[in-house]
């Protein structure tokens, strides 16, 4: 009984201790939660909102080639649960780019970008769960939709910011 005390008395103070800024946290506002931006926004697309996006497109619609034509639908649970993960994390991700750390100085359109972003997302998430192909391929057009309008208003800017960096 000791020892689960003083163990649960450790973690209490550690939890504690993570709620201080230490140096990398942003605050969202006065009485808001603190921040932690673990990747630049360049990170957090090549390692997260690309790659997930890519599962999640890679789970709908179908390829012709050489070979034929496939069915890209999940045939697995396994697949569909991917599918249904990669949607959540896209979704997400959406949520992430509203925060201060990723939204500050940018324009009305950034809000509205990721917002769409969230909403595809969350469609999509919607058309895994329910196993619909159609809702599948549809969705990822939403998606694709909503990444593609954010990369025409800043990708450009951001790619500009780069090169008179270096």
């Amino acid at each position: 009984m000791i020892r689960r005390s003083l163990t649960l008395f450790s973690l209490a103070a550690l939890l504690a201790g993570c709620g201080s800024d230490g140096g990398g946290a942003a605050k969202a506002g006065d009485d808001g939660p603190p921040y932690v931006k673990a990747h630049s926004l360049q990170q957090l697309m090549d390692v997260v909102m690309e790659p997930d996006a890519q599962v999640f497109w890679r789970s709908s619609g179908a390829v012709s080639d050489t070979g034929g034509t496939r069915d890209l639908t999940p045939n697995t649970a396994e697949g569909w649960a991917a599918a249904r993960s990669a949607a959540a994390t896209v979704a997400e991700t959406g949520n992430l780019l509203l925060t201060p750390m990723y939204s500050k100085d940018r324009g009305p359109d950034w809000i509205q970008f990721a917002q769409d972003l969230v909403r595809a997302g969350r469609q999509a998430e919607t058309a895994a769960i329910d196993r619909d192909s159609a809702a599948m391929f549809e969705t990822g057009a939403k998606l694709s939709e909503a990444c593609s309008a954010c990369h025409q208003a800043y990708l450009p800017q951001e790619q500009a910011a780069r090169a008179d960096s270096t």
